[in-house]
C-alpha cells in the first residue's frame, strides 16, 4: 500500500469514526419545586432549563432536518426522586393529528414522543417510555433489534392538544430506570417523534440508518448528580373472583394473592410472585396439531414476560415449561383407566433478580417451584381408584451472567436447571455466548457452545455449537452462518428444541435503500441458500433457496414477494415417530405475495396466499388470508381476520402397527376466524372483544406403510377410522381500569368450547352449531390489583 492510499485510508477511517461518534449533549438542571404533569408546562423553571432541539428524520427520509413547521423542544430536570421532561412538539396543522385511543403499550394511529435511557451510557440497553398525541403510555426494555414491550414500568404523563400542536410532561421515577451509584451520571439519551399522518420519524440525536445499530447513536444527558434515591420497594396485592358454569356443574372461586418488587440497589431488582393468579390472561389459541411436535404456546402470564431480556438470552428459556403439561404419563394395568389427568400443573412461586452494574455485567437469577401433581385412575374390575405422581414437586432454576463491552460487544453464561423431586427426570444445560461487534457496527461476529446433560433411567449428554458473521451497515449486508447440533442434545425441560442430529450451513445477502426514491419509501431484496444434512446417516434434512423482495410505497402501502424453492429431494426424520426411521419429502416450490393498506386510513385491509407444489402425485397446498379493520372514531374500531388452509394429498403418520409404521395420504382444510373489537372510553378505560372460531379436519383417502428407505407404499389392509375433526371456540368480554399508576380493576365474560371427533364434517354451519352443543363453559371473572409504593405508605405514617 502507498503511502498516498495508507494517508487517504487513515482519514477515512478517522473521518467515519468522528462522524458516528458526534453526540449531541443535553444538561439536565436540579429542581426542588413540586412538577405538576398536566401537559401545561407552566412552572418557572422549565422556562431556564437548556433546550434538545434541532431534531432530524430517522425515516424515510434518513439525514432530513425537521421543517420549522414541526419544530421540537424538549427539556429535562431532576430531583431525587425522578427525571422530568417536558417536550413541545409544533405542528402547524394541529387539526390533522392522529389520536386515536388505544389500550397500554398498543401504539395505533396517533402520533407518539418517546425518551430512550440509557442508565450506563453502554450502547446496549434503552428503556423506553412513549406517550401518543392520546395520553396513552408505552414502554419496553429495547436491546438491538427487539424491543420488549411486555415490560411495564409505573410512571406518570399527560398530553394536551394546543393550538400549536401538542405538548407532553412525563415523570419517569428511578425505580423505573437502571444507573450506576456514581455521584455525577452520565447516560445515553435520545428522543423520538413520530408524524403518524406522513409516517415520518424524528430524532434528537442522528440515527444513521447505514450503521447497523441504533442504541449506540444516542446523545448524551449530563447533569444528574448527588441524587439519592428513595428506598424501590413496591407491593402489588391482588384479589378476584370466578364465577364458572359448563353443562357438567358450576361454581365460585376466590383467589387472593401478591406480588413484590424490591429495589436491592440502583442497578438490580427482586420480583417475587406469591399465590400467582393467572385465570384473566388471554386463551390459548387450540389447533388440530397433527405435527410429531407439541405446539408451542404463546407466554401471557405478566411475570413470565416482564422484563425477561436477561433470561431469553441464548433461547434456553421456554417460560410455559413452568406450570406447563405435567412430564409423564401413569403406568397402568389392562383393567385401568385414566379417569384424570391435569393438562397442567399449579405453580406455588416464583422470584427472579436481574440487573446490571456500573461495569456492564447483566446477572439474572429466576427461580420457580410447581406442585406435586396426581393423576387418577379406576380399576375397571373393582371401580377402586388410586393415584399416581405424573409430576412431582419441582424445582426450576435460570442464572444469566452477561458481560458488555466497547459498547456494542456482550460475552454471556447462561445455565438452566430443572430439579424433580424423588426418581424423576432432572436436567442441567449450560450455554457460552458471544456477540463481538467493530467499533463502527459494520461487521458483527457472533456464536455460542451449548451443553445438557440429562439425568433419567439412562444419562446422556448433547451439545449445540454455531458460529456467524456478518455484514451490518450500509445498503449491501450479509451473514455467513454455520452449525452443528449433536444427537442427544435436548433442552426441552426449561426451553424447547424440536430438530437435532443436524450440521447445517447458510449464507444470505440482502440489499436495502436507505431513502426514499421516487417510488418507494422502503425497498429491500432479500436472499438465503441454506443446506442440513442429518449427522447419522448423511442425508438431506433440509435444504432450500429463498427470495424475498419487501417494500413500502410513496402511499404507505406495504407489499411482499416471497419464493423458496427446494430443489433436491429431503427426508424428515420426525414425522415417522420412531428413531432412526425416516420419510422422504419429494422436490417443491413455494410462492407467496402479501399486501397491507395504508393503516392510517380509517378503512384498511390485509391479504395474503400462497401456493406451495410437491414433485409428488398433484400434492400442493393452498393458503389464503384475509383482514379487514374500520376505525369508526378515536375510540370505536373493529376488525376481522379469516385464515385458511387447504392441504391436496399431504402425507403424514397416522399408526404404528405390527406391520410398521403407518402413513396416511390425506386431505386436510383448515379455517380461522378472529374478530377484535375497542371501544375506548378514556385513555384509561376500556372495553375490548376478542373472539376466535377454528375449525379443521383431515381426511384420509388411503393408507401407506414406510419402507427402510423412507419411501411408502400402499397399504390396502389397514382400514381404521384414522379421520380428525376438530372446533374450538373462545370469546372474551373485557373492561379495564387504570384507575392509579399501576392498579387496575378488570371484569372479564369468557365463555369456550371445543369438540373433536373422527367423523369428517365439512358443512360449516353444522361445524358451529356442533361446538355450541360440546359442553359450552361460561366464565364471569372480578379481578382487583393495587399498586402500594413502600415510601408513599411510610410518608403518610
Amino acid at each position: 500500500m502507498s503511502k498516498f492510499q495508507s494517508t487517504a485510508l487513515f482519514f477515512l477511517l478517522l473521518y467515519s469514526f468522528n462522524t458516528y461518534s458526534q453526540k449531541k449533549v443535553l444538561l439536565a438542571k436540579s429542581t426542588t419545586e413540586n412538577i405538576t404533569i398536566d401537559g401545561k408546562i407552566n412552572e418557572e423553571i422549565w422556562e431556564k432549563e437548556s433546550v434538545a432541539t434541532d431534531f432530524i428524520m430517522f425515516e424515510p427520509d434518513n439525514g432530513r432536518p425537521i421543517s420549522s413547521k414541526k419544530k421540537t423542544e424538549v427539556k429535562v430536570l431532576y430531583d431525587n426522586n425522578a427525571i422530568y421532561i417536558a417536550a413541545l412538539l409544533y405542528d402547524d396543522e394541529p387539526n390533522k393529528i392522529k389520536k386515536e385511543i388505544t389500550n397500554r403499550d398498543v401504539f395505533g394511529v396517533s402520533d407518539n414522543f418517546s425518551v430512550s435511557i440509557n442508565g450506563f451510557n453502554d450502547g446496549q440497553q434503552d428503556f423506553r417510555f412513549f406517550v401518543s398525541s392520546a395520553g396513552v403510555q408505552m414502554d419496553c426494555l429495547a436491546i438491538e433489534d427487539s424491543e420488549d414491550f411486555t415490560w411495564d414500568a409505573i410512571w406518570d404523563s399527560k398530553a394536551t392538544i394546543t393550538d400549536f400542536g401538542w405538548a407532553v410532561e412525563m415523570k419517569i421515577p428511578y425505580a423505573a430506570l437502571r444507573f450506576s451509584n456514581a455521584e455525577k451520571q452520565t447516560w445515553g439519551l435520545n428522543f423520538m417523534r413520530e408524524i403518524k399522518r406522513d409516517n415520518q420519524k424524528y430524532t434528537w440525536n442522528r440515527v444513521d440508518t447505514k450503521i447497523g445499530a441504533v442504541i449506540p447513536q444516542a446523545g448524551i444527558l449530563e447533569g444528574i448528580k448527588n441524587i439519592k434515591t428513595p428506598t424501590r420497594l413496591f407491593f402489588i396485592p391482588y384479589s378476584s373472583a370466578y364465577y364458572q358454569e359448563n353443562d357438567i356443574a358450576s361454581g365460585t372461586t376466590f383467589k387472593a394473592g401478591l406480588d413484590i418488587k424490591y429495589g436491592i440497589n440502583d442497578s438490580f431488582t427482586l420480583d417475587a410472585i406469591l399465590v400467582p393468579d393467572f385465570g384473566q390472561t388471554k386463551f390459548d389459541n387450540a389447533i388440530l396439531n397433527l405435527e410429531p411436535f407439541e405446539q408451542k404456546l404463546d407466554e401471557n402470564r405478566p411475570f413470565f414476560t416482564e422484563g425477561t431480556d436477561l433470561f431469553n438470552k441464548g433461547g434456553l428459556f421456554y417460560s410455559r415449561r413452568i406450570g406447563g403439561a405435567p412430564s409423564t404419563e401413569p403406568t397402568i394395568d389392562a383393567n385401568e383407566e385414566i379417569i384424570n389427568y391435569p393438562s397442567t400443573v399449579n405453580l406455588l412461586n416464583a422470584v427472579k433478580v436481574s440487573g446490571r452494574t456500573e461495569k456492564g455485567l447483566g446477572i439474572g437469577l429466576l427461580n420457580a417451584v410447581t406442585k406435586k401433581t396426581y393423576a387418577t385412575i379406576r380399576d375397571n374390575d373393582t371401580n377402586e381408584t388410586r393415584k399416581e405422581v405424573i409430576e412431582p414437586l419441582t424445582n426450576y432454576n435460570i442464572l444469566v451472567l452477561d458481560q458488555r463491552f466497547n459498547q456494542n460487544s456482550s460475552v454471556a453464561f447462561v445455565n438452566t436447571n430443572t430439579t424433580r423431586n424423588g426418581g424423576f427426570r432432572d436436567a442441567n444445560v449450560s450455554a457460552a455466548l458471544f456477540d463481538l461487534k467493530t467499533k463502527s457496527n459494520t461487521y458483527n461476529l457472533y456464536g455460542d457452545f451449548k451443553y445438557s446433560s440429562i439425568n433419567t433411567i439412562k444419562d446422556y449428554d448433547g451439545y449445540k455449537t454455531e458460529l456467524n458473521f456478518a455484514k451490518t451497515s450500509g445498503k449491501y449486508r450479509y451473514i455467513l452462518s454455520g452449525k452443528y447440533i449433536s444427537k442427544d442434545y435436548d433442552i426441552n425441560d426449561l426451553g424447547i428444541i424440536f430438530y437435532t442430529n443436524y450440521n447445517s450451513i447458510a449464507a444470505n445477502g440482502s440489499y436495502r435503500i436507505l431513502n426514499p426514491t421516487n417510488k418507494f419509501n422502503t425497498f429491500k431484496v432479500y436472499q438465503e441458500l441454506s443446506l442440513e444434512t442429518q449427522n447419522t446417516t448423511g442425508k438431506t434434512q433440509e435444504a432450500y433457496s429463498i427470495t424475498q423482495i419487501k417494500a413500502t410505497t410513496l402511499k404507505n402501502n406495504y407489499f411482499e414477494l416471497f419464493l423458496r424453492i427446494n430443489p433436491i429431494n429431503r427426508y424428515d426424520f420426525y414425522e415417522p415417530r420412531e428413531a432412526g426411521r425416516y420419510v422422504y419429502i419429494p422436490k417443491s416450490v413455494l410462492g407467496y405475495v402479501a399486501f397491507v393498506s395504508d393503516q392510517n386510513k380509517p378503512f384498511t385491509y390485509e391479504a395474503e396466499t400462497s401456493i406451495t407444489k410437491f414433485d409428488e402425485n398433484q400434492r400442493a397446498t393452498y393458503m389464503l388470508n384475509g383482514g379487514v379493520k374500520y376505525r369508526f372514531n378515536d375510540k370505536l374500531s373493529i376488525a376481522h381476520g379469516i385464515q385458511y388452509t387447504r392441504k391436496v394429498n399431504d402425507r403424514g403418520w397416522v399408526d404404528q402397527d405390527n406391520t410398521g409404521i403407518i402413513f396416511a395420504e390425506r386431505n386436510r382444510e383448515i379455517l380461522q376466524n378472529d374478530l377484535t373489537g375497542k371501544y375506548a372510553i378514556n385513555n384509561k378505560m376500556t372495553l375490548n372483544l376478542t373472539a376466535r372460531y377454528y375449525w379443521s379436519y383431515s381426511e384420509n383417502q388411503g393408507f401407506l406403510t414406510l419402507q427402510d428407505n423412507g419411501y411408502l407404499v400402499q397399504n390396502n389392509a389397514y382400514s381404521l377410522n384414522k379421520n380428525r375433526n376438530f372446533n374450538s371456540w373462545n370469546f372474551d368480554l373485557s373492561y379495564s381500569w387504570w384507575f392509579a399508576p399501576g392498579s387496575e380493576i378488570s371484569i372479564l365474560y369468557r365463555n369456550y368450547a371445543l369438540e373433536s371427533t373422527r367423523n369428517v364434517q365439512k358443512e360449516l354451519s353444522t361445524n358451529f352449531k356442533n361446538v355450541f352443543d360440546s359442553n359450552l363453559t361460561n366464565i364471569f371473572s372480578i379481578s382487583l390489583r393495587y399498586f402500594i409504593d413502600y415510601n408513599v405508605v411510610k410518608n403518610k405514617f
